[in-house]
């Protein structure tokens, strides 16, 4: 029971992981600061789409289902989890690229409208 809540635990760390590279930048209107963790993230998700690694959450999931008696799978987290929701076929190496790309237009768009929006005069009312 312990392994199988700490494997769904790395399983939501990664999701959650995914969600802040592809949409952290948001936060970042929010509060600058949060660019110094932000960024390396962006680099870090793109990276492993672009060189084909596997997150170091995908073997400790397994690891974890493993010693809670079930199976792991050979795989990636984006190919286990998301394709197969959004993909009927398998993951190619054209579709990570394209996920990796994905992270950094998205991330591009929104650290240049965050760079246009520190650009910008203070509104003066009155």
């Amino acid at each position: 029971m312990l392994y199988s809540l700490l494997a769904d635990t790395a399983v939501l760390l990664h999701l959650l992981f995914i969600l802040f590279a592809v949409l952290g930048g948001f936060f970042v209107l929010w509060k600058s600061s949060i660019a110094w963790l932000h960024i390396p993230t962006i680099f870090w998700a793109a990276g492993i789409e672009f060189l084909g690694w596997l997150c170091p959450l995908t073997p400790l999931e397994n690891i974890l289902r493993n010693k809670a008696g079930g199976a792991g799978y050979e795989t990636g987290f984006v190919e286990h989890y998301i394709l197969p929701i959004l993909y009927p076929v398998s993951l190619t190496r054209r579709v990570q690229i394209g996920l990796g790309l994905f992270v950094l237009c998205i991330n591009i768009g929104i650290y240049l409208f965050v760079w246009y929006r520190l650009r910008q005069p203070e509104e003066k009312s009155g």
